[in-house]
């Protein structure tokens, strides 16, 4: 199996290292993948900080995430396809986790539980925690560390590029419903779990968290550009 992680950044150098680090110990400890950052025209040191540690660095200059993915995933020649967020660290033992899922032809892809890494405020934690149950209840799965086989992405289309926030969920759905007409499976890692920045949790407090995050709010506004300025021109950094 050739595995290719893709992480779409924007300005991102002061979360991509560690990012970067956490992929290519995992890279030691297996066999070693492909690395691609899709760099959506940051105005820092994200590009050359990718260079600086080896990746394949493609360039996207439209902010619209779900571009960005594919962008990567066009790119890249491994037959599973791993994204994970610029602020994103993977545990050790992940890849050969998902190695370890990939081997069952079944199973046409997946996610990984998702931990966060810096004190959050309590009413907006445990609001965080509820969600992760709620989550794993609905099968709704975010797209902090998302995989698939390269052929199952492909027959989907890739990411809906249509949608400016939840594009992650809108695959997984899709992806399972593949899977199930297929007799396949997908599969959810929670051990071990990815570790992600919380700061924009932080930064907007409990209320705008709920409105940011709520299905209702996902559903109706997904495709209004407008809505989303803190996923894109304002984002938290």
């Amino acid at each position: 199996m050739k595995l290719s992680v893709v992480i779409p950044a924007y300005n991102e150098e002061k979360c991509l290292p560690a990012t970067l680090d956490a992929v290519s110990a995992e890279f030691e400890r297996s066999s070693a993948g492909e690395l691609i950052v899709v760099d959506n025209d940051s105005t820092d040191r994200t590009a050359a900080i990718a260079e600086e540690n080896g990746a394949i660095v493609l360039r996207e200059a439209e902010h619209n995430i779900a571009r960005v993915r594919n962008a990567g995933a066009k790119q890249a020649s491994g037959d599973v396809l791993l994204f994970i967020d610029a602020d994103t660290r993977v545990k050790a033992g992940l890849i050969e986790r998902i190695a370890r899922e990939m081997s069952d032809p079944a199973c046409l892809g997946g996610a990984v539980m998702v931990s966060y890494d810096e004190p959050i405020p309590s009413l907006t934690h445990y609001y965080l925690q509820f969600c992760i149950v709620a989550g794993r209840v609905m099968g709704i799965r975010n797209g902090a560390a998302q995989f698939c086989r390269r052929e199952a992405f492909d027959e989907l289309g890739g990411y809906d590029e249509t949608i400016f926030v939840g594009e992650d969920i809108d695959f997984q759905y899709r992806l399972n419903r593949l899977a199930r007409s297929r007799g396949g499976r997908t599969a959810f890692i929670t051990d071990p779990p990815v570790v992600t920045s919380a700061r924009r949790f932080v930064h907007f407090g409990l209320i705008r968290t709920i409105f940011y995050s709520h299905p209702i709010t996902l559903l109706l506004a997904c495709r209004t550009r407008r809505l989303w300025r803190s996923w894109y021109e304002d984002a938290v950094r």
